[in-house]
């Protein structure tokens, strides 16, 4: 498979995966750019791999962890936004999803890709443990824990295999 073969086929899911681990459109956008720039240098090596995609989505995790750890990076997060008039009146479900989702971006960042991967991309633990570079059982610890810190917070019970 070429590299423009790839991006055709799996940009689109990349751009939302890195939009669920980030939060943020634009800056999902900017990350999968520089992932996918830095994946094409390295392509030949890559495209060799059994599976290109989880080496590309440990790219794409790996480089959202360091974002924050760059000390260029000066943006704060807050969890505060401007009042904005809504042009509808939202439904119960979408506030609830909202809130939930404000929850899911303040849980640690590899709890936060356990349960994006898990959940939103349909992965199991051992594919998501390659692209975490991690064991099957870490994995589980984490959504466990991701899990536990979200009912808490919600406070009501979520069953195993229950989307979040």
């Amino acid at each position: 498979m070429t590299f423009e073969e790839y991006v055709g086929s799996r940009g689109p899911a990349l751009i939302r995966l890195a939009r669920l681990l980030t939060g943020d459109e634009h800056r999902a956008e900017d990350l999968t750019q520089e992932v996918l720039a830095r994946a094409y240098l390295r392509w030949r090596k890559i495209a060799g791999l059994d599976r290109p995609d989880v080496y590309v989505r440990r790219m794409l995790v790996n480089a959202n962890a360091s974002w924050w750890r760059r000390r260029s990076n000066q943006e704060l997060a807050t969890d505060t936004f401007a009042d904005r008039p809504l042009p509808g009146r939202l439904d119960e479900a979408a506030v609830e999803r909202d809130e939930l989702w404000r929850l899911i971006l303040g849980l640690p960042d590899r709890q936060r890709a356990v349960l994006v991967l898990r959940y939103y991309e349909d992965l199991d633990d051992s594919t998501i443990a390659q692209i975490l570079d991690c064991s099957p059982v870490t994995v589980r610890t984490h959504a466990m824990r991701a899990l536990a810190h979200l009912r808490e917070r919600v406070g009501a019970p979520m069953t195993h295999g229950s989307r979040p």
